[in-house]
């Protein structure tokens, strides 16, 4: 879609002119799909943030009519008031976009297709073909979501982890009809999108590194792309067994988990299932699922830290293997979630303890990241200052999670707002940090222009600011016991203290909402009217910057070049310039650093 991509290309290998169709829309280019990945998440990123807006207005100003919701939801809006069903389905959809469509796509989808080959020195990804195929299953998998939303009986509405009974159950609400029936059929698509590209990355990191780019030498990038696409084989296939099973109860009359159920005062027949099961089966996936956004985020942040601290990263073995660490751990602490579900409290203990071991290799990458930066010549542009927000994020919102993950304490706090704080701070802002560092500091590759500097700052403090504007406050309001999803607290005079923080919050909510659009516009002029970017901007080490800023099939024009060195000899003693590229051979008497 770039101005740079419509300079002819040499067709390497390929005689035959490429068509619009076989360029834009099927290709097999792991950089033209990592647009396409891009382009769709920040879309489906559009609606998801436009909807927690509506439903943050309605948290501030409950009862109040609102024009643009008669506008937005119909017949959901009656007189401009929201209807509390369609309340519940748009924190639904919310949830699910946001994680799905946005984070693992924005992230995973993009970043690894992106800089993969680029940064092993591939020509491409193993399959082409497959990589295409993920993306169109995403893609259908997007459309089918969106679909949901017109539904006569509305959307999904069961929250983002669809919690039977109220899933299983059409009759139990509006949206446990048909709506219903698109999440499971759009999710289920993902999952299989999800598996092919992770695959595909697998395949690529361990089969298709050029000659010199042993594993001790890889970008804590790739690590971290790869590592998150190994607990992505692992996990995804469980959500995908819990959404054929509930598809089952419902539509099959099976009772997998489902018993001793009355609605409306009639027995219903189901028998022997249990809901906490499919909990276990839910957060197998869900807790990982955290990590699998977060992973290649703090990857994206590694290097840019490197880059623009002018330092080698500190600690590349520790960091590599708290990456290894945290996906080992993150499989095993799913019931963290589950403490007030009526789970055995030995349980409890075992799953408090795995939880708290996972502090130790992420307090070790904030360590390492503040000892990269310390004394560093810092290089303060929008990606770097979003990747050192993604640090403070990852902290405090990492400090909550202690009080979450203790048993006995989050009995007191469980399904309060200070939940919905913990997770948007590690999960939403940190992932949404690195996603937008990701883009500042690579977009000069993708689009080969560069984005303009001051609306990056304008974007970056404006955010910052809000960011924590809207989700600090929540700490308290949660830990004062005001339960999350519920519509209006008006029927509960205990709460009436704290409406006014609920309008705090959704101011800064909307001007974060604004902040975004300042983005969107610098993203999108860039592409067309941006200042043409140099082959290296950043005066950066790894691979990608190698290449030529036109695209062009196979990446490199002739041989690819050998690797010398690790990604990270930032300021070495003894070279002319402050950066050494992987490239470069190692001179006379030179010693590799031992990292």
């Amino acid at each position: 879609m770039s101005a740079a991509e419509h300079i002819h290309e040499e067709d390497h290998g390929h005689h035959h002119k490429e068509t619009f169709m076989t360029k834009y829309i099927f290709s097999q280019d792991h950089k033209m799909i990592s647009k396409q990945y891009l382009i769709t998440g920040l879309f489906m990123g559009i609606i998801g943030i436009a909807m927690s807006l509506m439903f943050r207005l309605q948290l501030a100003w409950p009862e109040k009519s609102f024009g643009i919701f008669e506008v937005l939801l119909g017949k959901w809006a009656p007189d401009g008031v929201m209807d509390p069903n369609v309340y519940l389905a748009l924190v639904t959809i919310h949830g699910t976009i946001m994680v799905f469509f946005v984070l693992t796509a924005g992230l995973s989808g993009t970043f690894s297709n992106l800089l993969i080959p680029l940064q092993i020195g591939a020509r491409d990804m193993a399959s082409g073909l497959l990589n295409m195929i993920s993306f169109w299953l995403f893609f259908l998998s997007s459309v089918i979501m969106i679909a949901s939303l017109f539904v006569e009986a509305g959307p999904a509405a069961a929250g983002w982890t669809i919690y039977p009974p109220l899933s299983a159950l059409p009759q139990a609400q509006p949206g446990s009809g048909l709506g219903m029936t698109l999440w499971l059929v759009s999710m289920a698509i993902f999952v299989a999108s999800s598996l092919l590209g992770s695959l595909n990355y697998i395949v690529t990191v361990i089969n298709l590194r050029v000659k010199g780019m042993s594993m001790s030498r890889l970008p804590l990038t790739i690590w971290a792309f790869f590592v998150t696409a190994i607990i992505g084989v692992v996990s995804f296939p469980v959500l995908l067994s819990a959404a054929l099973l509930l598809i089952m109860d419902r539509s099959f009359g099976t009772s997998f988990f489902l018993s001793d159920i009355f609605i409306q005062g009639e027995v219903l027949h189901y028998q022997g299932g249990s809901p906490v099961l499919y909990e276990h089966l839910f957060w197998f996936l869900g807790h990982p699922e955290v990590y699998i956004v977060l992973l290649p985020a703090l990857g994206i942040t590694s290097e840019i830290i490197a880059t623009n601290s002018r330092k080698p990263i500190f600690g590349y073995r520790a960091m590599v293997a708290s990456i290894i660490a945290i996906a080992f751990l993150s499989t095993i602490v799913w019931g963290h979630h589950m403490f007030i579900s009526g789970m055995n409290p030995f349980l409890g203990s075992v799953f408090t303890f795995t939880t708290l071991l996972i502090a130790i290799p992420s307090a070790v990458k904030a360590f390492n990241y503040i000892t990269t930066l310390w004394k560093g010549n810092l290089q303060l542009n929008p990606a770097m200052l979003f990747s050192i927000g993604l640090v403070s994020t990852f902290i405090s919102g990492g400090l909550t999670g202690i009080i979450l993950g203790d048993s006995t304490l989050d009995i007191n706090v469980h399904d309060t707002y200070f939940v919905v704080a913990h997770f948007h701070l590690v999960m939403g802002i940190s992932a949404l940090y690195g996603l937008f560092a990701g883009v500042y500091h690579w977009f000069p590759k993708m689009f080969g222009k560069m984005m303009n500097k001051n609306l990056g700052y304008f974007h970056f403090w404006v955010t910052a600011v809000c960011a924590y504007g809207v989700f600090f406050p929540m700490h308290f309001i949660g830990m004062a016991g005001l339960p999350r999803r519920y519509y209006t607290n008006t029927a509960f005079p205990y709460f009436d203290d704290i409406a006014d923080i609920n309008v705090v919050i959704t101011i800064f909510a909307l001007i974060a909402g604004a902040a975004q659009l300042v983005f969107l516009y610098n993203f999108i002029h860039s592409i067309f009217y941006g200042k043409k970017a140099e082959q290296n901007p950043w005066r950066s080490n790894t691979m990608e910057w190698t290449t030529p800023v036109e695209h062009m099939h196979g990446n490199w024009p002739g041989a690819i070049p050998e690797v010398h060195r690790w990604a990270y000899d930032y300021s070495k003693p003894g070279q002319e310039e402050d950066f050494v590229s992987q490239i470069v051979p190692l001179k006379e008497g030179e010693e590799e650093l031992q990292h």
